[in-house]
């Protein structure tokens, strides 16, 4: 690996990590710079999700106390991340890189287009959910819940607006819903982890570089969180998620 490319790494790493600990968004710094750095779509795809795989475990244990009084009513849930992971996982891997460098854009495009509209989002759901204290599983919401960890297990990027979205229309309230998230997300990054490190797609020289920048990034993001307005880390993470979905249409589609 040459000098610049170690660089670019602990430079996306960081910026990752600190901009995961701030708006969210991290993996608009993380996946393009695998890319750059030269490793094949698949592979960077996978590096990018078994970097993210430790915060998942985080955050999953951090929400353990608000999801024990759940019990048993978790399982068709956890089944469900299980089974779309997993799945999600598979077809990153059966379709290959072409296959996976075609759908980059939209992929981009979709976690963009998400991201910019969490607020309103998160507003509407708000307005219109009618809370209960455990709504009941339907063939609906869990066909739902596979989509979104299929979404999850091939790509990742925006899937916890997804997940949050989902738990909300079903009358999760909002604190159990993002607790919910942490557990499913967590589910789904340890399996599609899994299946990309028994597949061999996981670069570990670029990933350790990766966590190092992540780590450090995560902590200086954390220390600034009350400092930095959150409407211009939004702007910055709507603003460069634009720019590489621009720059991977182009590069797709269009370049000669």
């Amino acid at each position: 690996m040459s000098v610049p490319d170690l660089l670019l790494l602990v430079l996306a790493g960081f910026a990752a990590g600190g901009m995961n600990a701030l708006a969210g968004g991290g993996t608009f710094f993380s996946f393009p710079a695998l890319l750059a750095a030269g490793l094949p779509p698949v592979t960077a795809n996978a590096t990018n999700a078994v970097a993210l795989w430790p915060a998942s475990l985080a955050g999953a244990w951090a929400a353990r106390d608000s999801l024990r009084p759940l019990g048993r009513y978790l399982l068709p849930l956890l089944a469900a991340g299980l089974a779309g992971g997993l799945l999600g996982g598979l077809l990153l891997l059966v379709g290959g890189d072409a296959v996976f460098a075609k759908l980059i854009p939209w992929l981009l495009l979709t976690a963009t287009a998400l991201f910019a509209a969490s607020p309103w989002l998160s507003r509407w759901l708000a307005a219109r959910r009618a809370e209960a204290a455990q709504p009941p599983h339907s063939p609906l919401s869990l066909a739902a819940h596979i989509g979104v960890s299929i979404y999850g297990g091939y790509f990742g990027a925006g899937m916890g607006i997804l997940q949050l979205a989902a738990f909300s229309i079903e009358g999760h309230p909002l604190a159990r819903a993002n607790a919910l998230k942490n557990l499913i997300s967590a589910v789904i990054y340890s399996v599609a982890t899994a299946t990309f490190i028994i597949a061999g797609r996981v670069s570990w020289y670029e990933l350790v570089i990766l966590l190092v920048g992540a780590t450090l990034g995560g902590y200086v993001g954390g220390a600034l969180g009350q400092r930095l307005p959150a409407k211009f880390l939004r702007l910055l993470v709507i603003s460069v998620g634009s720019g590489m979905t621009l720059y991977y249409f182009r590069a797709t589609y269009f370049a000669q």
